[in-house]
């Protein structure tokens, strides 16, 4: 960048792409970015100051529909909208002319599948939403095929529905049109980020985290892989073109802000969160609780494939340096709360949780929160919920208890799991809205006996995009320099004892285990 800087000095002739990365190089360093989380539930936006400081929030709710068992989907387009609306609702709060924002950063819900034709910008089916189990029959096939073996081996990741690949085979398939569309050259595919870009800048283009959950990327040469785009039967032509998750990526249409602004970073949400909570060295690790449960650790720059069903996948890409990581993924968790509060209709609000678990003495209640299967370890997606225990004595504050303490043991699983496969852990750190819960905090704590670190942010996953489009504008030197501005909020260590919390575990393991076993009778 110096050498740029030079040559503009010297009135030396500058390249087009030179002059764009001088732009941004030089760019104020009090100058706000605006940030975009589009998650599974709603679409935020957050403006941060170049220190860091959140100037405003604007949130709007995101609707699911099912329309058959199993199946979760989206409308694009809404969701495309509530990210605009929120992004200039937030813009108003802040009181910031649009001059004051340097550029965006995006994060958003991975796997998540939308088709559409370019012609037209229009989505040819639904979203298809990663917690989607449509393609169940397929990823059988492909089993029985032998295929999952050569499958794991080039993307880190189990041949399960949740992944992108078989949701845009399904379209391809079963949507009118679509392969003519295929074969005129009109139809594009890829993940909500791709989705949010196109529509923002027409430039197809995703990150190399995002890009890794479609099971079309090998994680090894970091391009899509031509035996599985032949196996999947999916053209490359259809697909972005994966980039970095930091630099000036893309550059936005004037009519959606009143300027041109340029996409600083992409991210997926669980990498944003990785990213916001400082896990910049090998072995550190964190949680997101939201709508699902994600665990994931940082394993340096070599993929490190699990023994008990994790994923193997892509930290993130900040020029050349890849960073791999293991994760765990839990279906439900949020969801378990919306479930208790809008279906069973037990609480007006999730903060009525933790109060309510309070007064429960019960531990032999389990609830198996499997709505849309179970995800790691076990990856049973024809697993359906269960609650095991009750009795003429059971009450509301036990059934909520009991939900809770599903997301524990749930984390817990994954704990093990990654413990079994080598990594050393003494301190999880944690994010997400229901970290807001102080008895479920504790409660995580007891069941998997280390110390949990609350982040001072409870927004780590727009956190992680604010870092990289902050490291792209020159804000931040480094991810050391990052790491010093992040604070923990609260310590929550164990109070249970080993051989307590152990045999709680155990009760957990055996309504479990059954839930599994049934599944092959």
């Amino acid at each position: 960048m110096e050498e740029l800087k030079s040559k503009h000095t010297a009135n030396t002739k500058l390249t087009p792409d030179e002059k764009l990365n001088l732009q941004v190089a030089t760019m104020e360093k009090d100058k706000a970015i605006l940030v975009i989380d589009q998650g599974t539930t709603s679409s935020r936006a957050i403006i941060y100051s170049a220190q860091g400081e959140i100037l405003s929030i604007a949130q709007l709710p995101v609707k699911q529909s099912y329309p058959h068992s199993g199946w979760v989907e989206q409308d694009p387009e809404v969701l495309f909208d509530t990210v605009i609306e929120s992004a200039q609702k937030a813009l108003i709060q802040s009181k910031l002319s649009i001059e004051a924002i340097s550029g965006i950063g995006i994060t958003n819900q991975r796997e998540t599948t939308i088709v559409w034709d370019q012609r037209t910008g229009k989505p040819i089916y639904p979203a298809i939403v990663w917690q989607d189990r449509r393609t169940q029959a397929d990823c059988e096939q492909l089993k029985h095929a032998g295929k999952e073996p050569i499958i794991q081996k080039k993307t880190g990741l189990l041949l399960d529905p949740y992944f992108s690949a078989t949701k845009i085979a399904w379209i391809l398939k079963n949507v009118k049109g679509a392969k003519r569309l295929v074969d005129e050259g009109h139809l594009l595919a890829g993940t909500v980020d791709s989705w949010i870009i196109w529509k923002l800048t027409g430039e197809h283009i995703s990150d190399l985290t995002n890009a890794c959950r479609t099971q079309l990327v090998n994680i090894h040469t970091r391009n899509y892989d031509d035996e599985l785009l032949n196996l999947f039967g999916i053209p490359e032509s259809i697909l972005p073109k994966i980039m970095s998750s930091s630099g000036h990526l893309a550059t936005t249409q004037k009519s959606f802000f009143g300027q041109s602004l340029p996409i600083l970073s992409i991210i997926g949400d669980q990498q944003g969160a990785l990213i916001g909570q400082g896990c910049f060295e090998t072995g550190m690790s964190k949680s997101t609780l939201g709508t699902g449960c994600f665990l994931m650790t940082n394993t340096g720059n070599t993929p490190v494939y699990s023994k008990n069903k994790l994923l193997t996948t892509i930290a993130w890409k900040i020029g050349d340096d890849i960073t791999y990581a293991l994760e765990g993924s839990i279906f439900n968790a949020g969801t378990i709360i919306e479930w208790l509060t809008h279906n069973l209709q037990l609480i007006q609000s999730p903060s009525e949780t933790e109060i309510l678990a309070r007064q429960s003495t019960r531990d032999d209640i389990h609830f198996i929160p499997a709505f849309t299967g179970l995800g790691a370890p076990y990856w049973q997606p024809e697993a359906r919920g269960c609650i095991s225990g009750l009795d003429r004595d059971t009450n509301k504050c036990d059934i909520v208890k009991s939900a809770l303490d599903a997301i524990a043991y749930q984390l817990e699983d994954l704990l093990r799991a990654i413990q079994s496969d080598g990594v050393e852990l003494n301190q999880l750190h944690v994010d997400g809205g229901m970290t807001n819960n102080q008895w479920l905090m504790q409660r995580l704590a007891d069941i998997s006996q280390i110390n949990i670190e609350k982040a001072k942010a409870t927004e780590s996953t727009a956190q992680g995009a604010f870092y990289l489009a902050a490291l792209a504008l020159g804000i931040y030197s480094s991810l050391d320099d990052i790491a010093k501005t992040i604070e923990t909020d609260q310590h929550f260590s164990p109070t249970l004892s080993q051989e307590t919390s152990n045999a709680l575990y155990q009760g957990w393991q055996k309504v479990i285990n059954k839930t599994v076993q049934s599944l092959s009778l």
